[in-house]
């Protein structure tokens, strides 16, 4: 943007008059008294107040007015920074703020920059918006188109499983079901996790006894461990707890979700122990599996990692992970 105005070279030419100016003045004036004015009438007194009255003069002006500059500076830097101070305490975008086009200095050309970064941001954000929606509407519209062959492949299967077939067949009609439910799981993780992102997903914090809960979930999933024959060491004080403002039903879903991947993941370590620790307000999670580097036939893409850290973050808490080829540890705790 081409600049029409220097405000700094406006202070300085103005500063610059005031002082070499009136000097200038002042000796073509004594030049003009000394041809008109006989040498002893001068009074000599007279003409030093004067000199210092007007060297007083071109001071106090050069305060004046570096004064008037400072403040009219001043006073436009902060309206700009109180437009940027609103935006950042309100977590939304700032207002356009007034340019004067004819004067176009240096200020001006900082609040038309601002403007120009605003309509950028604005215009970014509404892309993000409609592609979000777009990207929304096609995973609900693909999880319910796929559901439909999948549920034929079901059928198929089930019939297959009553004709007579070699035991390799009855294997990989057995490993196609399996994998016809893994997907189903997926398809729900990741609906689950858009549902999550785009907000429609119910959020009620609330103060919750966090080791009341950690026991149900651990009571509700201790038959499908056995099931699996992994050893289930388990420390749940019961007489001591300790309290979250965390959303119950959100807090249980990330807890089925990580003891959902020691089941897929981590069984054949045949161990798991968890852990609620008050002093510390932690909860531990470790397995003994092959870890979270190892290639699994049911990693998946993570979507249910996702969604429980998401989960997590909305209820400012955080889970760190580590793993290598003896296991995987979790820790919940505050973030």
């Amino acid at each position: 943007m081409k600049q029409t105005r220097s405000l700094f070279r406006h202070f300085l030419k103005g500063h610059f008059l005031f002082i070499f100016f009136p000097p200038i003045v002042l000796i073509f004036f004594s030049a003009s008294i000394k041809f008109s004015i006989n040498e002893d009438d001068l009074n000599r007194l007279n003409l030093f107040y004067f000199i210092l009255l007007l060297f007083g003069f071109i001071m106090v002006a050069f305060v004046v007015m570096s004064w008037l500059f400072f403040f009219r500076l001043r006073k436009r830097l902060i309206c700009l920074q109180e437009v940027m101070s609103f935006s950042a305490q309100n977590n939304s975008l700032p207002k356009p703020i007034s340019v004067q086009m004819d004067r176009m200095d240096e200020i001006d050309q900082l609040g038309s920059s601002f403007n120009w970064m605003i309509q950028q941001l604005e215009d970014s954000r509404k892309r993000e918006y409609e592609e979000e929606l777009l990207r929304h509407r096609l995973i609900a519209n693909l999880s319910h188109d796929l559901r439909t062959p999948l549920t034929i492949l079901r059928g198929h299967i089930t019939r297959l499983n009553k004709e007579s077939m070699s035991l390799e067949g009855q294997n990989s009609l057995t490993e196609m079901n399996h994998t016809i439910t893994r997907v189903g799981d997926l398809m729900d993780d990741l609906f689950s996790y858009t549902l999550l992102t785009s907000g429609k997903h119910p959020f009620a914090p609330d103060s919750t006894d966090i080791g009341r809960l950690v026991r149900a979930s651990v009571a509700a999933w201790y038959p499908a461990f056995e099931e699996k024959e992994i050893q289930l060491d388990v420390e749940l004080p019961t007489e001591e707890t300790f309290y979250w403002e965390a959303d119950p039903k959100w807090m249980t879903r990330v807890l089925d979700n990580l003891f959902q991947n020691i089941l897929r993941h981590a069984a054949e370590g045949k161990y798991a122990n968890i852990v609620v620790d008050v002093e510390k307000e932690k909860i531990i999670i470790v397995d003994r599996g092959p870890g979270m580097d190892q290639s699994s036939y049911e990693g998946g893409a993570g979507i249910g990692l996702s969604t429980s850290n998401y989960m997590l973050n909305k209820m400012k808490l955080k889970a760190d992970f580590t793993s290598n080829e003896h296991g995987t540890s979790i820790v919940i705790g505050r973030a």
